[in-house]
């Protein structure tokens, strides 16, 4: 149940911490994140360490599609009515700077990448894809009205935007980290203050970024509640057709395709970690009917932080925190908010202003039905007994029969069958 990208990369290997020291930044996790931010501090000249608990990019990251777009559902009519012109128009353009960074730095290695026009569309509803369309042309976007697109299904409509981009991320990260200071398989147990005990020694910085997809530090910034994750499906299938663009549904749970050279790759199933969902098989059940002569040769699965408002955190861990920073809540758009997370860290750790520190603030306000939605979960679980219980905070686990794990319903913690570890906040096994 390998990615397709795993396949294709060989990444470098690094050492292990075996004694303590200093430094001046240290990252935390060793995803296309925190990758990208030790990438550009190494550049700055700043002086920082990386540390990955595994090895880099074990996670998330090769579990991605690697559609990099400005273009994330509907969010700009969203943004446009509950947070005004304004946050719209800056959500558009830290995008859009993302997106041409990795244009610019893809350009120098050998990556896959190409540029491809990203659509959202809609079976059902076409006033909402018009009005994201107005949406979009209001904050300066380049946004079209299609009707035509080359799905095996009626679609109503969908939003174009032109000249977007697709790659294969582990060759990225292949590349890019080929020289940063980085220790492999190297826990981060506690904090003591400035003080960071990992599994092979003390590292002592000035600022530490948290980087590991799920905040795991509990004691500030409420995380446990402002975030929860969601799991996705992706098959890749041969013999099917060269779509020669990106698509991505307009529902929670729908369908998205790309294709990565000879391959198609159908993404959706999705559901909240812990609950049932699509899975693998409704899939299968599609690709079987839209494209009988079609083989599939990989599947995989991946798990988002969803935040609050559909905008991810980035920035300062909690408002009592001045030393300390992280980057989570992508919200199933990983590839350009973690472009925008660098950025935004390797400034604002070496003494640089961000534009956008108040639009991604960890801090912001959370009153939104969400947190609603994500209090009752934590506390249905809290009080339902069970056999196994999460290690996080000590929510139960329920059984996920498809991929054979115990799986949190509040925060997204997974373990193996035998109780290893597999998706954080948890930073234990179970017992």
């Amino acid at each position: 149940m390998d990615s397709i990208w795993k396949s294709t990369a060989e990444l470098p290997q690094f050492p292990k911490l075996e004694r303590n020291i200093k430094t001046d930044i240290l990252v935390i996790g060793g995803g296309i994140a925190g990758i990208l931010t030790a990438y550009f501090l190494e550049k700055s000249g700043a002086d920082y360490v990386l540390v990955e608990k595994g090895r880099i990019c074990g996670g998330i990251t090769g579990n991605t599609t690697a559609k990099i777009t400005i273009q994330h559902g509907l969010i700009y009519s969203k943004l446009l009515k509950e947070k005004g012109f304004d946050t719209a128009r800056e959500y558009f353009r830290a995008n859009t700077e993302a997106l041409e960074k990795y244009a610019e730095i893809c350009s120098q290695i050998d990556c896959d990448f190409e540029r491809r026009d990203s659509f959202v569309f809609s079976r059902k509803n076409a006033a909402a894809i018009r009005k994201e369309v107005n949406a979009l042309k209001k904050i300066g976007c380049k946004a079209e009205l299609v009707k035509d697109i080359p799905l095996p299904f009626h679609v109503e409509s969908a939003v174009k935007i032109p000249d977007q981009a697709q790659f294969n991320p582990l060759k990225f990260i292949k590349e890019i980290s080929k020289g940063l200071k980085i220790y492999e398989n190297t826990k981060v147990t506690e904090f003591l203050d400035d003080i960071a005990v990992t599994s092979g020694g003390k590292i002592k910085a000035d600022k530490i970024i948290i980087t590991t997809h799920f905040p795991f530090l509990n004691k500030h910034g409420s995380y446990f509640l402002k975030l929860y994750q969601s799991r996705s499906y992706v098959i890749a299938l041969e013999n099917a057709p060269q779509l020669n663009g990106m698509y991505v549904e307009d529902i929670d749970n729908g369908l998205s395709f790309r294709n990565y050279k000879n391959l198609l790759l159908i993404g959706g199933g999705d559901h909240r970690t812990g609950k049932s969902g699509g899975n693998w098989a409704v899939l299968r059940r599609f690709a079987k009917k839209a494209y009988p002569e079609a083989k599939e040769v990989a599947y995989w699965a991946n798990q988002d932080c969803m935040s609050l408002d559909g905008i991810p955190y980035i920035g300062q861990y909690s408002a009592m925190t001045p030393t300390l920073f992280t980057a989570t809540g992508f919200n199933k758009w990983g590839m350009t908010s973690a472009m925008v997370s660098a950025k935004m860290l390797s400034d604002m750790t070496t003494g640089k202003h961000s534009e956008y520190e108040s639009l991604f603030n960890p801090s912001r306000s959370i009153l939104t039905k969400q947190l609603a939605v994500n209090s009752a979960e934590a506390v249905t679980s809290l009080l339902t007994p069970s056999v196994r219980r999460c290690p996080h905070m000590g929510c139960k686990l329920v059984w996920n029969k498809e991929e054979r794990s115990w799986d949190c319903p509040c925060h997204g913690s997974r373990f193996s069958e035998n109780g290893k570890l597999l998706d954080n906040p948890s930073n234990n096994d179970l017992l």
